[in-house]
């Protein structure tokens, strides 16, 4: 594709300067190098490239370039010269800076406007129908499903970042042409993608995973217009906090596969009382609660296998028998027994959704 023509405009005063050089050998000054530095935000604001730009002026250089005087000396032709390309050094360099300073500015611009549309996106701000307008501009299509997926590492992020940049440079070379927007919120990296295509979130996942050095992502299921990518960025959210309080090790949770768990507890009345009288008397117990509660989970978590659960807890089977031995008599339930099992495992998942017992009922 050819390059859009560029104004002559742009080399004004330029050919005139070089010739009263040549003549005087004088500097260029203040206010032609301010001239070339405007010119070069102009050129920069038009959508000109630098390097169009600065062969142009070399291109001019060499037409305008001033014809020694009739009889000088090779003295004072090269004093001519070295006046000349004084004066090209510093008119290139005064417009290149202008329009180096414009390309900066814009950029800042662009930046602020990016950031602003993000926190409106995920914080459900400003009129739908202009989030959707200005959405267009930045890949999206908000009248269409998306869906999040939000990454977590060790560290807080920013979008300058080496690991940010490393996911999107990954992301950009296998999904090339797609509407993807990559971005970092609160120290965490987040990635918005069409719902019609999962293939990108598991990728992100993949490497944000790799290049959080283990870090962990949540997915959030995909939800259809603009409220709909705070509704999936909610539920990504919701997952990392849930998989802190549930002590989930998965690398990668999907919002749509712990859907048990806000129903659990939408009853948060009826959540409380079932631990309190499941699980209440395990405080009797030496040592609290904790230790009792911690192996009721890995026992269910381990699929009630008594060997699995002991090498778990780093503990011998006879131990491990002793106290599940130890919460039947405390509790009147049998974690041994399927009739008994159900019950108190689900008692088990409301403590560690309600924080209990850290904190009170």
């Amino acid at each position: 594709m050819a390059e859009p023509e560029i104004p002559e405009s742009f080399l004004e005063g330029y050919a005139q300067m070089l010739g009263e050089t040549a003549v005087s050998g004088r500097r260029p000054t203040r206010e032609e190098l301010d001239i070339r530095r405007d010119l070069g935000r102009q050129a920069a604001e038009a959508g000109h490239q630098l390097r169009a730009l600065v062969r142009m002026h070399l291109s001019e250089t060499r037409t305008a370039w001033p014809a020694a005087a009739p009889g000088a000396s090779p003295a004072s032709i090269a004093a001519s010269t070295d006046s000349v390309l004084a004066a090209v050094e510093q008119a290139v360099d005064a417009f290149a800076d202008g329009f180096e300073r414009a390309q900066r500015l814009t950029v800042r611009r662009e930046e602020a406007a990016r950031r602003e549309f993000i926190d409106d996106l995920l914080y459900g701000r400003s009129n739908l129908g202009r989030l959707a307008e200005r959405a267009t501009r930045f890949g999206l299509r908000l009248s269409r499903a998306h869906a999040v997926a939000v990454a977590t590492g060790a560290e807080a992020y920013t979008e300058t970042d080496a690991v940010p940049r490393q996911v999107e440079s990954a992301l950009l070379a296998r999904f090339s042409g797609r509407k993807i927007l990559l971005t970092t919120k609160d120290g965490r990296m987040v990635c918005i993608a069409p719902g019609s295509q999962p293939d990108v979130l598991r990728y992100f996942a993949k490497q944000a995973h790799a290049a959080t050095d283990g870090g962990r992502v949540a997915v959030g299921r995909a939800h259809r217009g603009p409220g709909g990518v705070v509704q999936s960025y909610d539920e990504a959210l919701d997952a990392l906090d849930l998989a802190d309080r549930m002590d989930l090790d998965d690398p990668v949770l999907y919002a749509a596969d712990l859907l048990v768990y806000p129903v659990l507890t939408r009853d948060r009345q009826a959540m409380a009382d079932l631990v309190r009288s499941e699980l209440g008397p395990l405080q009797k117990a030496r040592g609290g609660a904790e230790p009792l509660l911690r192996t009721l989970s890995v026992y269910f978590d381990a699929g009630c296998v008594a060997a699995e659960t002991a090498r778990r807890l780093s503990l011998s089977v006879r131990a491990l028998t002793y106290r599940l031995e130890r919460i039947h008599q405390l509790t009147g339930s049998d974690p041994t027994d399927p009739t008994h099992r159900y019950t108190l495992q689900t008692a088990v998942i409301g403590a560690r959704l309600l924080d209990w017992p850290a904190k009170e009922l």
